[in-house]
């Protein structure tokens, strides 16, 4: 049985999309990642082109509240960004919740080619953390 994950963020736009479809596509024979916002708005447009540059198709991904997983079952449920663990549910009981922040690219201005970089290093940390983290996992 597949490992089910939650990953909290606040607008669900970027760094939980990011993490939904990482897990995803890299382990997805032991995990099944799923992503949702305090609030929801849309999914970054930046966020997914860095995805798709590792051949990770987007076109699923859409911007979610909590409130579509109230009668779901996870193992993990993990907070991105500060405000969505301070606001985290506590419905989502008897499950492992961590927090495990990164920075937030979308938060950035400047030109495309300015700040892809930074949308590149963020997606790079989320994979390398949940590969590490989630492919020990048995």
């Amino acid at each position: 049985m597949k490992i089910q994950i939650l990953f909290l963020c606040t607008h669900n736009s970027c760094r939980s999309q990011m993490a939904e479809a990482l897990a995803n596509h890299f382990l997805g024979d032991r995990c099944q990642a799923f992503s949702a916002g305090t609030e929801a708005t849309r999914v970054n447009p930046l966020a997914a082109l860095v995805l798709a540059e590792l051949g990770i198709g987007t076109s699923a991904l859409r911007s979610k509240t909590i409130d579509e997983f109230d009668d779901q079952v996870f193992d993990h449920v993990v907070t991105l960004c500060g405000d969505a663990n301070e606001k985290c549910p506590l419905f989502f009981g008897g499950v492992q919740r961590l927090h495990r922040g990164f920075e937030d690219p979308s938060r950035l201005s400047g030109s495309e080619e300015d700040i892809l970089p930074e949308f590149r290093r963020v997606r790079d940390e989320i994979k390398n953390w949940i590969i590490e983290y989630f492919g020990e996992k048995k």
